[in-house]
């Protein structure tokens, strides 16, 4: 159950401005479309990915780190990570699985296929998938796909870095989904819920004002 006298309380330190601001950035977020990115070599790449979240209201991201370890260089990232939610697997298989379970549909973006971006359709949920720099996708989500995504290109080069392909994807899928009758947005309670935990991220001194509010913690 969602604690709405925390939210009072700890919106009691907050600006009018900067609550303001929370429902406004809120209102335009969607779970609708996620990001997971599998293996990504270079820190920045998987950094800039998750501020393509950000900026384009997709609230959360997978990062699957089984070869490489942690990727999140928050420099890049420039704080978009206070902001998405970044849930970290230790294998494709779980986060495969757990996406499911949500009713994710499974969607490898690669350049060797003929599901073209300008034809994708947003009806259905969908977990956006990002491979390795050099090598893309492993086979073990291309087999599982339930669809792809190709960026019409014309040039001589085969592919785009990771991170570019992701902000054109994301930038072309999210308009498209916030152009159509799809219920995209996120419900009241996950608002409320994002609510108290961003007004926890941004209020100074927590540890001390959480004390005052339940002494007990």
């Amino acid at each position: 159950m969602i604690d709405e006298k925390l939210l009072e309380y700890l919106e009691g330190f907050m600006t009018e401005e900067r609550k303001h601001r929370f429902k406004q950035i809120l209102s335009s977020r969607t779970k609708h479309l996620t990001v997971a990115i599998e293996d990504v070599f270079q820190a920045h790449n998987t950094s800039a990915v998750i501020r393509s979240c950000e900026v384009f209201g997709v609230q959360e991201a997978h990062l699957i780190e089984a070869r490489f370890g942690d990727r999140l260089d928050s420099k890049i990232a420039m704080g978009a990570e206070k902001w998405v939610d970044v849930k970290r697997y230790e294998d494709t298989q779980t986060c495969i699985d757990q996406l499911r379970e949500q009713g994710y549909q499974i969607i490898a973006t690669t350049p060797h296929n003929d599901s073209l971006l300008e034809d994708f359709d947003v009806t259905k949920k969908s977990a956006l998938f990002f491979g390795t720099e050099k090598d893309g996708l492993s086979d073990k989500v291309l087999e599982q796909a339930d669809g792809f995504i190709k960026i019409p290109m014309v040039g001589f080069t085969e592919s785009l870095n990771i991170s570019v392909s992701a902000a054109i994807i994301l930038q072309s899928v999210s308009t498209k989904l916030r152009n159509s009758d799809v219920a995209w947005q996120l419900t009241d309670d996950e608002k409320l819920e994002k609510r108290i935990d961003w007004a926890k991220k941004t209020v100074r001194s927590l540890k001390d004002i959480m004390s005052r509010y339940n002494p007990d913690c």
